[in-house]
């Protein structure tokens, strides 16, 4: 049975050692620095953010036939005036307001 002091945390961190090029390395240290952040704090939140882009855009739903041709006639049925979309149809665009 492993002693008190043996035992990992699920949270506890873990060494993660890259090699990168010197021009890399100051990149980000300059936009670190820019955000007041370490390189450390700084890697760590891109990488986190892209690994759950990555995932995100890789993730499928999964439903039944019947919920799936529903999906299909939503999407295919042509769309219901509404006051609110009346309003955004009518507004001008912020670039032809010039």
């Amino acid at each position: 049975m492993p002693t008190s002091h043996t035992r990992k945390s699920p949270d506890a961190s873990v060494p993660l050692n890259m090699r990168i090029k010197p021009a890399t390395r100051n990149l980000i240290d300059r936009a670190a620095e820019m955000l007041g952040k370490t390189r450390t704090d700084f890697m760590l939140e891109a990488s986190e953010r892209r690994a759950e882009e990555v995932l995100l855009d890789r993730t499928s739903f999964t439903v039944s036939a019947e919920i799936y041709a529903e999906y299909l006639a939503r999407l295919d049925a042509p769309t219901q005036p509404n006051e609110r979309l009346k309003r955004t149809m009518s507004t001008k665009a912020p670039w032809d307001e010039v």
